[in-house]
């Protein structure tokens, strides 16, 4: 393996691994397609940017960026003048940008985005204007700091490290807190389909649905505030 930032280290597959919670942080089949079937299909992008004017999503677990990237590309092509994407994000350990430059460069198809992103890495604890219709926030601390700072939310990618080793993330009062910040009829997708994670998510006010997950993966879920 070779050695990465903080605690994380690259695997002899190129995948990113963090040692702090023994999982990686993106999928082996293939992570920017995997956000483009759970995040963006969960959560019905880009039909959904048609309508409006303006749109939020919120993500839990910032990481190399992977998800903006994908999300970035989509609304690059889909967006109309005029209209605006604010996407606001965690990160309660933000990764060096070598780090997240060596993680992306699996995906050249994302390399003019990730270049474009990597040089503004230090400015997103902001609102950041990454372009003349989209604005990125990235929180560098921990869950239940960071929530309470979220806008009002279209759509959420839940996207931190497994249930079963960051079990913070999943709370039920972390997920209290996301349907506190969702806006009416918001939505949210998440790899996982843990059912603890599902009953926490119910009793916040979300309708679960389970779905096909993506590659290895059986299921995952997705909903909309009740």
């Amino acid at each position: 393996m070779i050695a990465g930032s903080h605690d994380t280290c690259v695997d002899d597959d190129g995948l990113l691994y963090s040692q702090q919670f023994g999982d990686h942080y993106f999928s082996r089949h293939d992570g920017s397609e995997e956000c483009r079937h759970v995040f963006l299909a969960g959560n019905d992008l880009p039909g959904r940017w048609r309508d409006q004017s303006d749109f939020t999503i919120g993500e839990l677990g910032f990481g190399t960026g992977l998800n903006f990237l994908v999300t970035w590309q989509a609304w690059k092509r889909a967006r109309l003048p005029g209209q605006r994407l604010n996407f606001v994000s965690l990160e309660a350990y933000p990764l060096k940008p070598d780090t997240a430059r060596e993680a992306l460069s699996s995906w050249p198809d994302l390399a003019g985005l990730t270049d474009e992103l990597l040089a503004q890495w230090n400015s997103l604890t902001a609102p950041h204007q990454i372009d003349d219709q989209t604005t990125l926030q990235v929180h560098h601390c921990p869950v239940e700091q960071a929530l309470p700072r979220f806008p009002e939310t279209d759509a959420w990618y839940l996207d931190g490290f497994a249930p079963s080793k960051n079990p913070d993330m999943w709370s039920l009062d972390a997920m209290q807190r996301i349907a506190d910040h969702t806006a009416p009829n918001g939505t949210f997708a998440s790899y996982t389909a843990a059912g603890w994670v599902r009953r926490n998510l119910d009793a916040a006010g979300f309708e679960v649905i389970k779905k096909p997950g993506f590659g290895t993966k059986r299921d995952m879920i997705a909903g909309v505030l009740r």
